[in-house]
């Protein structure tokens, strides 16, 4: 993996329950907070279909690149503060919820733990990730292709821009 210096790093987000794109604006909001987290980038809203239960609503999915000096620990802790204050419920793997933060990459380099792992393992299967994903760091490589490149062999049925 290689990271541009143009950022510290990535969260994705995404919510399909209640009004998603604002739960989505609410959770940056709350990340930034505190000051010690800033938004470089964001990507545009997608409407994305459901991924893993398919019985579902439908997603908005989003990305910010960040400039943080939290370490990547750090950074999961308050992705997971910021969705607790949200009122995110894990009641099912892949279930409804009303926001949902994951760091995706971290200038801290590859982390494997039992509940962190980076860069995130699935990142190059699910284009609800790859398409905002490509629109703040379409030039980031994982797994020897570019951010781009992983978007373009990807099955996009069904991820569509917002239109303002």
């Amino acid at each position: 993996m290689s990271l541009a210096r143009n950022f510290d790093a990535i969260v994705a987000l995404g919510a399909n329950i209640g009004d998603k794109r604002a739960n989505i604006a609410r959770a940056l909001e709350l990340l930034c907070a505190q000051g010690d987290i800033s938004i470089l980038a964001r990507s545009r809203d997608f409407k994305t279909p459901p991924w893993g239960i398919t019985d579902q609503p439908w997603f908005v999915n989003a990305c910010a690149s960040v400039r943080t000096e939290l370490g990547a620990r750090a950074l999961l802790e308050r992705c997971l503060d910021v969705e607790r204050k949200l009122g995110r419920v894990r009641a099912q793997k892949w279930g409804p919820r009303i926001i949902d933060l994951d760091v995706l990459v971290h200038l801290d380099g590859a982390v494997n733990e039992p509940d962190l792992v980076l860069p995130h393992p699935r990142i190059t299967e699910r284009a609800f990730v790859l398409a905002p994903l490509a629109d703040v760091a379409p030039d980031l490589e994982l797994n020897g292709k570019t951010v781009a490149e992983w978007l373009a062999v990807t099955d996009q049925s069904g991820v569509e821009p917002f239109v303002d």
